[in-house]
């Protein structure tokens, strides 16, 4: 049984939980190269890491934030240590997340893998991580599907994720001499567009990293138009199982950049 200031804090667990127990351990996903058991080992990472980090602001003892090594531990557990490994972090979160909001400013900000966040990205994160991974597992369910067209995913994703999510594309981008720079507008009716850019100068963003990721007014055309839920999938690498739910009039070379550009995590 979760408690209830667990959902509360992380109203999308519940249903986590549920598409991790409908599936074996050693299935597939969505998620290229990991089974159902290496999802739920960097959702345990994730956890712990979050309400680490979080923690270490609130004693006032700043901490920096470890990389994927922190898995390590989870991937020697039984299934059994390891659910309950999950579980005991998630709890521990929203308990941090909790003492955060009642002792914190909102708007206090905290180091997180390299750049600062405000103490509210902390529990919204590991909810993201919950929908997007649920998706790995599940596809485009209706679940999946009305979690991810919530607009606060999109701003996340764009504002608090967005430049990380960007470095894995932007390194494997070859643009050739004078092929930069390169923007791709992501659309959705009715919503700000979401603008991706890559350079070929690696100051072209004047952080040293050649990209960007931005909410913008709608402007000439779009490479490509989607729901939100799909555009979503894209901004992390992933694609919907019905290709039929995005369209666009942008040239296969175009198309490809903004491909390999979000090629995600």
């Amino acid at each position: 049984m979760i408690p209830s200031r667990v959902e509360e804090t992380l109203p999308e667990l519940v249903p986590f939980l549920r598409a991790v127990q409908a599936r074996r351990p050693d299935d597939g996903t969505w998620c290229e190269a990991w089974t159902v058991r290496d999802i739920l080992v960097h959702q345990t990472g994730n956890a712990e890491e979050l309400a680490r980090v979080l923690q270490a602001c609130l004693a006032g003892t700043p901490v920096e934030t470890r990389g994927f090594e922190r898995e390590a531990p989870y991937r020697r557990m039984s299934d059994p240590e390891l659910w309950a490994a999950f579980l005991g972090h998630c709890e521990q979160l929203a308990e941090t997340a909790a003492a955060a909001a009642r002792d914190l400013s909102p708007h206090t900000e905290v180091v997180w893998t390299g750049r600062t966040v405000e103490v509210t990205f902390f529990a919204e994160h590991m909810r993201e991580e919950l929908i997007l991974h649920r998706w790995d597992l599940t596809g485009d369910d209706p679940t999946a599907v009305r979690a991810l067209d919530e607009p606060w995913m999109t701003e996340h994703s764009v504002v608090s994720v967005g430049r990380p999510l960007l470095a894995r594309g932007r390194a494997g981008l070859d643009l050739g001499p004078g092929g930069g720079p390169f923007e791709g507008r992501l659309r959705t009716p009715g919503t700000d567009d979401v603008v991706v850019r890559a350079d070929t100068d690696d100051y072209s963003d004047g952080d040293g990293d050649g990209c960007s990721i931005r909410l913008a007014a709608p402007e000439g055309p779009a490479t490509i138009e989607s729901d939100a839920a799909t555009r979503v999938l894209l901004l992390w690498g992933r694609r919907p199982a019905d290709p039929s739910r995005w369209h666009s009039s942008a040239d296969p070379q175009a198309l490809r950049r903004v491909r390999a550009l979000l090629s995600g995590y």
